[in-house]
Order: structure tokens, then C-alpha cells, then sequence
């Protein structure tokens, strides 16, 4: 009896082996994220902006989760390249995306785009931000806006203003300006702020618009004039430099933003783990001082809110886009 109770309390378990094995395996630990190297694309090439604030987040992130995370510049098509690189990502946590304000902007300049900035990212944070500065040489007679408005009235189309190129934000903030000074100035694209700035300098054209980031050290040190930020209040580093809205112009604001974001779908808990590192990451004062040095104000913003960013931009670009005639790329 004792001999076929034994077999009969034995028989079970060896017939369910197989499943036994499979339930041991499943509850094996899973590795916590990240457990290898993590690649953050930025859509355009190095040294730019948008690539300097990636890097402030690899390093924080790095340091933060004890694992790599790497910048990989993938540039071209005005970031639709890199952008699209991500969209088809597999959506794991292990190809992230840290990309400017052309994610808004994008839409409204090309007929197509291989990626649909709603569906096929996750947002994690706006970053930083910054605006964008109207110029002149330091010893132009123009001395504010209100100077370039009447200058460029008189001058008619023989008045140019040059930006880091067609379809950035600095290039519609160009084109705003026409249109609520009623003005007419010729557009002059320029392959990054820096040559934009500079043909301010070399007499090229009269006014530059660009990046504060790319003309701040050439405003403190005169041989740029600031004519107005385009902020809502003024700028924490040109304390004395009107915003447009101070020149008289009501809701003129333009900035551009950068911001974090991972391919959509990718795994709840990942995605929260990065909304909080991230954020804490440039509510650092050693990031936050990081990013004022390149010209950002750090926001450091929750998913929704760059969900609603996004969704407010589009079709406020789309209009001015069609406002001022831009032809679709």
C-alpha cells in the first residue's frame, strides 16, 4: 500500500514536469530597465542646440540610472530623417528621441511626412525653451522695432532680414512680422543661426532673426543690437531688451522648445521611470545653470503638457504658414 500511495503522489508531478519548468522559468526576475545602452536620437547635426540639451540629458540619465545613454545624431530633411528613424523603433525604451520644435512645425511645411507627430511618439517632457531675437549690427540706425517697421516701409523689397533657414521657427517668426507690421521684407535662409547672425554682421542684410542662443555672446558684446525677444516676459539674460509684446505687438510669441520623447507603445513603467528622471534630472541647479549657459530656460513639463504644446502648435504654424505663402516642401 505504502509502495502505491507513494507512485500515486509521484505520478502527478512527473507528468506535469514540462509545466513545472515553464512556470519556474516565467517567474524568473525580468531585468530592470535599462540593462544595456540606450541611444537618444537627435534629428539633427552635432554642436547644434538641440544637441547640446541631449547631451545634458545622456549625461544626468547616465549617471541617474547606471547605464549609457548615448546621443545619435541622425540629421537630415530638416529632422524628418532622424524623427522617422524613431517612429519605427521598436517601442522598448532603448531608442528614445530628444528633437526641437520642427516636430511641431514639420506638419505644416511638407505635404509628407514619414511619421505622424500624434500617433507615433510618446511625450515625455519639454525640456527647455527658448526665444527667438530680432537683431541688428551695433551700429545700425535702427533702434527698435518701431524703427525697423518705418526703415523697412520705405525700403520696400530692398529689405532684407536672414534666418537659420526656410521652416525653422526663427524663419516664422520672420514671416510674422511681416505680417503684423505689415511690412515687406525678402527672406534670406541661411544653413544655421550662426551664418545668419553673421551676414547681419557682414552687412548682407539689415535684420536677423535667430536663435537667442546663437546671438546672445554677440549681443553682450555689442556688435549686435537686440531690437526684441520673442518671449512672453523678458528674457532672464537680456533683462533689458523689450519683448514684442512690449514693442506693441499683442500675443507675439515665439519660441522654440526641446523636448523628449520615445516611440508610442513603449512599456508603461518604462516611460513613467523616464518622465521622472528626466524631470528631476533639469530641475538640477548644475542642469539648470547648464542650460541657461546655452541660452534655455529649463522646464522640465509633464507628458500632458507637451501632448498639449504639440496639439496647440500645429495648426497655429499651418495658419501662419498659409498666412504668409510659404510653399510646402
Amino acid at each position: 500500500m505504502r509502495s502505491n500511495g507513494w507512485h500515486l503522489w509521484l505520478r502527478p508531478v512527473v507528468l506535469s514536469g514540462g509545466c513545472v519548468i515553464a512556470l519556474l522559468s516565467s517567474l524568473q526576475p525580468v531585468a530592470a530597465y535599462p540593462d544595456r545602452p540606450v541611444s537618444i536620437i537627435v534629428p539633427f547635426a552635432p554642436a547644434g542646440p538641440t544637441d547640446i540639451i541631449a547631451r545634458v540629458l545622456a549625461s544626468a540619465l547616465s549617471q541617474r540610472l547606471g547605464q549609457q545613454f548615448v546621443v545619435d545624431n541622425r540629421a537630415g530633411a530638416a529632422g524628418n530623417t532622424g524623427m522617422a528613424q524613431v517612429a519605427r523603433a521598436a517601442p522598448d525604451g532603448y531608442t528614445l528621441m530628444v528633437t526641437s520644435t520642427a516636430i511641431a512645425v514639420n506638419p505644416a511645411l511638407f505635404k509628407k511626412l514619414p511619421y505622424d507627430p500624434f500617433k507615433d511618439f510618446a511625450p515625455i517632457s519639454e525640456l527647455v525653451n527658448a526665444p527667438n531675437v530680432l537683431v541688428v549690427r551695433g551700429d545700425s540706425s535702427i533702434k527698435s522695432i518701431a524703427d525697423l517697421i518705418a526703415q523697412a516701409k520705405v525700403a520696400g523689397a530692398n529689405f532684407n532680414y536672414s534666418s537659420p533657414g526656410a521652416g525653422t521657427k526663427s524663419h516664422l517668426t520672420g514671416e510674422l512680422l511681416k505680417l503684423r507690421g505689415g511690412i515687406d521684407m525678402v527672406h534670406v535662409p541661411y544653413r544655421g543661426a550662426g551664418p545668419a547672425a553673421q551676414a547681419v554682421l557682414e552687412k548682407t542684410v539689415q535684420v536677423g532673426s535667430v536663435a537667442l542662443a546663437a546671438a546672445e555672446s554677440l549681443i553682450q558684446g555689442g556688435e549686435l543690437r537686440a531690437l526684441a525677444v520673442t518671449s512672453e516676459k523678458r528674457w532672464f539674460s537680456l533683462p533689458n531688451v523689450p519683448t514684442m509684446i512690449e514693442a506693441g505687438y499683442p500675443d507675439f510669441v515665439s519660441d522654440t522648445f526641446n523636448a523628449f520623447f520615445a516611440p508610442s507603445r513603449v512599456p508603461a513603467d518604462v516611460l513613467a521611470l523616464l518622465v521622472k528622471e528626466s524631470r528631476a534630472a533639469f530641475q538640477r541647479p548644475d542642469v539648470r545653470e547648464m542650460s541657461r549657459k546655452a541660452g534655455f530656460e529649463v522646464v522640465a513639463g509633464t507628458p500632458d503638457e507637451l501632448a498639449a504644446r504639440i496639439k496647440a502648435e500645429i495648426p497655429a504654424v499651418q495658419e501662419l504658414v498659409a498666412k504668409a505663402g510659404i510653399p510646402l516642401q
